[in-house]
């Protein structure tokens, strides 16, 4: 293989295919990154087994060929050479002869022939979606998915199309999080796929604010095609819970609160605790007034914040992360909370039209 590309291109390749790599794994294969030339264009691929992505780049290719060379080393010689044109050359040995301007490096590979082949997805139709509203879909759900869950559905998330619409769903057993959107083609297939919540976060640092992206789904796997990039990866098997059945019909108090300064509340609060245990928020709403306030043997915590009431005066308690994960993913100027009584779930929303609810189950505690 022989070839010449640029070295901004060929660094981001690298760095997209990075995110793919599972440095625990034991095989030596799956830890490097697979170049390999078609034409005048280099493919970087990395590859776990369950995820795939692949970029290709421009390239001046004087001779074709495919060589797999570690991820890491190979990444920070890229980063590290001038902004100028790489030029790489593989032997009959597979070692690389990476040069540029007045840098010269040798590394091992190894055989490419064994790399792991993702075949192109077999879908009838792409779905088309803007880039920059699937960044905030993401942003707005995927932490709710649970890490290392009993149930390893919860580790998922739920994206269903249907009749021109798209919806998402995260839920961890403590906290759900919905996300709906509208499609630019209504005409879509629907869809109802549980994509891992790594996948999700890989996907949204790939995405910018501008421009369009590709989404397709075969049986088995979910691509999507972010112009010269595209990630490949295994669908979840399982059931996902039946969200729309949490959400509360009704409920017993409603609070209008501005979302930053009720996010600055809690945050400050939070400030007592130093680990994820015992990180309780007791919160209390009547006529006009919100309450937040906290204790530990650190100290205590007395926060009031102005609010708009309807209904009844409550006192309830929240874990304060979970509590400040969906308020700090919300951009609406205002937010409504929603409260059933002090040990039924929450409903945390905003009231700027869109359509994103964020439920929280309260903490039982003590009076």
């Amino acid at each position: 293989m022989k070839l010449i590309c640029g070295q901004k291109k060929l660094a981001n390749a690298i760095n997209n295919a990075q995110k793919a790599i599972n440095n625990r794994t034991t095989i030596e294969l799956l830890r490097g990154i697979l170049f390999s030339t078609k034409e005048d264009m280099l493919t970087v691929t990395g590859y776990d087994n369950e995820l795939c992505i692949e970029t290709k780049i421009d390239a001046s290719v004087s001779k074709a060929g495919k060589i797999v060379v570690n991820s890491k080393l190979v990444g920070d010689i890229i980063r590290k050479l001038p902004d100028s044109m790489v030029s790489i050359e593989v032997d009959e040995d597979y070692n690389m002869f990476i040069s540029c301007l007045n840098s010269r490096y040798k590394i091992k590979g190894i055989n490419a022939e064994e790399f792991p082949v993702v075949a192109d997805l077999e879908t009838e139709k792409m779905i088309k979606f803007n880039q920059a509203e699937m960044r905030h879909m993401i942003r707005q759900t995927v932490f709710a998915t649970a890490n290392e869950p009993v149930n390893p559905i919860l580790a998922g998330e739920l994206i269903e199309v249907s009749e021109g619409h798209i919806n998402m769903a995260a839920v961890d057993g403590y906290r759900l999080a919905v996300r709906k959107s509208i499609l630019e083609d209504s005409s879509s297939d629907d869809i109802s796929v549980i994509v891992p919540g790594t996948t999700l976060n890989h996907l949204n640092s790939l995405l910018s604010d501008d421009g369009d992206f590709y989404m397709g789904v075969d049986p088995k796997n979910i691509v999507f095609v972010l112009g010269n990039t595209k990630i490949t990866a295994r669908l979840m098997d399982g059931n996902f819970t039946k969200y729309d059945s949490l959400l509360p019909k009704e409920y017993m108090s409603k609070v209008l609160v501005n979302t930053r300064n009720l996010r600055e509340s809690v945050e400050r609060a939070a400030l007592l605790f130093s680990s994820e245990k015992n990180n309780i928020i007791k919160v209390s709403v009547s006529s006009g007034m919100m309450v937040i306030t906290a204790n530990n043997e650190n100290g205590n915590a007395y926060e009031e914040i102005n609010i708009e009431l309807e209904g009844e005066d409550l006192e309830i308690a929240f874990n304060s992360r979970y509590f400040l994960d969906g308020i700090k993913n919300i951009d609406s100027e205002f937010i409504e909370i929603e409260l059933g009584g002090p040990v039924n779930p929450c409903i945390i929303k905003p009231v700027d039209g869109v359509e994103y609810i964020y439920l929280i189950l309260p903490v039982r505690v003590s009076n």
